[in-house]
């Protein structure tokens, strides 16, 4: 608790130095309004840049016919520089929509060097150029948003998308391509908040976004950022929700085209030597204590959500964020010693803290999520508790652990309580987002619960013609009930990968030199569910139905579950949340008549959900006509019980149709 006290007054102390040096942080993080290049009311150029390391800094590029001194900017305290460009006489802007630029710094060891501003709003490659080019963006007709956004879901259902793999077809799909094709199969299945990755600027396509080249620019190998906007501004229209998945834990290493060296010195955004330099990733670590790092930094987060509509932030790579150590090489038992200490990076946790509380001063409707694999504590407990501010954190144990269940175990060696244990394995008050997979679990070189399940027979067995195999038989059964369980038990949002949710056969794996740059694993083949012949649609059945069974009752925003059974011997977990009674037969053989499953609920319940209908590939076994009567007998410490049929794998929902919905 003292050490929470000292995190608050040291968030407290660096908000009253932004107001009392820079009008407040509603001033301070509209850096984007001065910073980098922009239009003036009389038709000229207003250009500032920070480079404290520079000895001298000018702009060219196609207006000036590249003429690298012609244009220099004026030195100004703290490292800052300033141009003004005078407009033509004709009062039309000197560098029009469209057109390339450069930032030149001289550098104090005598070099010249070309740069891409940080504050660049569009970048691009062409044709086989190694670097990206920086474009000044200033159309004449900026996309005007239609829609409001929509209200914060009270359950958070979201499904993880990447731009340019949502297409079947070998290539970068487009901004426009997601929006037309995509959004509509999102609102379908009935999820309500999209996470969109590697939409921040990278050069690498291979790194899946996570090696950020410009900071304040949308990926231009998707589309324009107006046709950005159109994606936004349409899933508003359909009640759906945009979080960025933003990369403000490290940077990429190029200096050509990203934040590195950018004024001559290994310092200027990062810490000088080996602080700067993130081991594992390669790349650059952000000097957090920086006055004007955090004003980029917070200035991007507010650019993000005012000038793309996004209703809030999964932000990568916390725990790298909050300890010195950045998790490297560290195993976090839970001993509360390896959360509070000199390892943790305190200039990293009150950025994280000015961030949350920019985000939720502006847009309190707003949602942040903390990809955090520490289970730091009071993350996602309120600022004003000494907590850091986020609403979500991502409970990252759960896929590890089906992962381990398939890799490891037989299906008859499965412990129950401890799949109930990591499912339930969250601090109260401390919301969780809980997955069974997510894009990390379907890179190359590990597998998607499908391909766990199923392996080869996926290429040749999944066609309803031919009859179940006993492996494409339990991967479809097993695929459904690790999806519910992890939806009904794991936490107060859900998440879903692209594609993983019917199933998507093999890996992820986007062209580089060692596939021969092949874009035939960077696709999603949203068109096998489309396919009646095929038993993909099956599992995107279910999938849909569930998502929309929770939109009807709300469990993932009612109070953490009430388990009453996990058995061992007949690998049966039953719990209930929301007023409705969760049934789970994990046994490969067994089936149980008038099994009796305690609820605190008396009257008559239905089967509102169940996994062996037909239409998710089901075996038929449950008459869904049948009413379930509860009566006063105890059992499993609940005050009533009822009998029900429950089939060997199968995962069935029992509603109590005698409570109004």
């Amino acid at each position: 608790k003292n050490i929470a006290y000292v995190w608050y007054k040291q968030f407290c102390q660096s908000l009253s130095n932004i107001g009392e040096n820079e009008g407040g942080i509603d001033k301070f993080s509209r850096g984007y309004e001065s910073f980098g290049v922009h239009r003036c009311a009389d038709g000229g150029l207003y250009c500032k840049e920070w480079a404290p390391g520079a000895e001298g800094v000018f702009l060219t590029g196609d207006f000036n016919g590249w003429n690298p001194f012609s244009h220099p900017y004026k030195k100004l305290d703290f490292g800052k520089w300033e141009l003004y460009i005078p407009p033509k006489q004709d009062r039309s802007v000197p560098v029009p929509h469209g057109s390339k630029l450069k930032v030149v710094i001289a550098s104090k060891s005598g070099e010249i060097l070309y740069r891409i501003s940080p504050w660049a709003k569009y970048v691009t490659r062409e044709g086989g150029n190694v670097n990206y080019d920086w474009i000044h963006w200033d159309p004449e007709h900026s996309y005007k948003f239609k829609h409001s956004r929509p209200k914060k879901p009270r359950s958070l259902r979201i499904y993880e998308s990447h731009v340019g793999i949502s297409s079947h077809e070998g290539k970068v799909a487009s901004y426009k391509h997601f929006t037309c094709n995509v959004l509509p199969r999102i609102k379908d299945l009935g999820y309500n908040c999209i996470q969109l990755m590697a939409i921040m600027e990278h050069a690498y396509y291979a790194s899946f976004g996570y090696q950020i080249t410009s900071f304040f620019a949308a990926s231009s190998r998707y589309g324009t950022p107006e046709e950005l906007k159109e994606l936004v501004d349409t899933a508003h229209s359909m009640g759906i929700v945009v979080l960025l998945d933003v990369v403000h834990s490290h940077a990429s290493k190029n200096s050509e085209d990203g934040l590195n060296m950018f004024d001559g010195t290994d310092s200027c955004y990062f810490h000088s030597g080996p602080k700067g330099t993130h081991d594992l990733w390669d790349s650059r670590l952000f000097a957090y204590s920086s006055w004007e790092v955090l004003r980029f930094l917070l200035s991007n987060i507010r650019w993000w959500l005012e000038e793309y509509g996004f209703d809030g932030f999964r932000f990568d790579g916390v725990t790298s964020m909050l300890y010195h150590h950045h998790g490297i090489g560290q195993g976090f038992s839970g001993d509360y010693n390896e959360y509070f200490g000199l390892q943790v990076d305190e200039d990293a946790l009150i950025y994280l803290m000015l961030a949350n509380h920019l985000v939720h001063t502006l847009y309190p409707d707003s949602i942040t999520i903390a990809e955090d694999v520490s289970g730091m504590p009071a993350l996602c407990s309120p600022i004003s508790q000494g907590g850091v501010g986020f609403d979500y954190r991502l409970a990252m144990a759960i896929p590890d652990k089906w992962i381990q269940l398939l890799k490891e175990f037989k299906d008859e060696d499965w412990n129950m309580g401890n799949i109930v244990f990591t499912l339930t394995n969250r601090r109260y008050l401390e919301k969780c987002i809980a997955y069974a997979e997510s894009h990390d679990q379907a890179l190359v070189g590990d597998k998607t619960l499908a391909f766990w399940l199923m392996d080869a027979e996926m290429y040749t067995n999944m066609s309803v013609l031919t009859p179940f195999t006993p492996v494409i038989d339990r991967g479809i059964q097993l695929h459904k009930m690790i999806r519910l369980i992890t939806h009904g038990l794991g936490g107060e949002g859900y998440l879903n990968f692209m594609g993983n949710e019917f199933g998507h056969p093999e890996w992820l794996d986007f062209p580089r030199k060692g596939n021969n740059e092949s874009y035939h694993y960077a696709r999603r083949q949203f068109h096998l569910t489309d396919d009646d012949l095929l038993r993909y649609k099956f599992l995107n059945n279910f999938d849909r139905d569930m998502n929309r069974l929770e939109e009807r009752c709300g469990w993932l925003s009612a109070p953490q579950a009430y388990v009453s059974e996990k058995h061992e011997g007949n690998k049966v977990i039953t719990f209930e949340r929301a007023g409705l009674v969760f049934i789970f037969n994990f046994h490969p053989s067994k089936s149980y008549t008038d099994y009796r499953v305690g609820t605190a609920l008396p009257g008559k319940f239905k089967i509102v959900l169940d996994s062996d209908a037909a239409e998710y590939g089901g075996h038929q076994r449950l008459d869904h006509n049948t009413d379930f009567f509860s009566e006063a007998f105890e059992h499993n410490g609940r005050p009533h019980s009822l009998l029900v049929y429950i089939p060997s794998r199968v995962a069935l929902i029992l509603q109590n149709v005698d409570l109004p919905n």
